[in-house]
């Protein structure tokens, strides 16, 4: 059985391969992961670091 891979998006917690990765646009410091549905239809995220929410 093959390993998953990708990155785990912030706003909906789902494991992805087509993903979006920027720093907090508040902090510089936490890592925001947003897949491609999330960015599309502009769900919430929040840091880790700060606890910024955006988009």
């Amino acid at each position: 059985m093959a390993a998953l891979s990708g990155k785990t998006c912030s706003s909906c917690g789902k494991l992805t391969n087509k993903y979006t990765e920027f720093k907090c646009p508040k902090c510089g410091k936490g890592i925001i992961i947003r897949c491609e549905h999330c960015r599309e239809t502009y769900a919430r995220y929040k840091c880790t670091e700060c606890k910024f929410e955006g988009p």
